[in-house]
């Protein structure tokens, strides 16, 4: 399997933080040297290592943002 190249080229938040010092976090993301989109996963410490996430365009972080402008989150009885 080939190297996967990343750059974090700007952290936008971290939504919570793990036991073990992992956070989940909402940066814009290169991989392998590609235009950076937003990217939403877990990082280790000093990000050298990473779980599964999610990466998103402009237009699926667009659509993102409608739907969740929408959800009425007292009605979803989630903690």
């Amino acid at each position: 399997m080939a190297d996967l190249k990343y750059k974090i080229t700007k952290t936008l938040g971290v939504l919570s933080e793990g036991s073990k010092g992992w956070q989940k976090e909402i940066n814009l993301v290169s991989w392998n040297e590609r235009k950076p989109k937003i990217d939403i996963r877990e990082w280790g410490p000093e990000h050298e290592k990473m779980g599964k996430g999610i990466t998103l365009n402009n237009e699926e972080l667009k659509k993102l943002k409608e739907l969740l402008d929408g959800i009425d989150l007292e009605a979803l009885e989630i903690e």
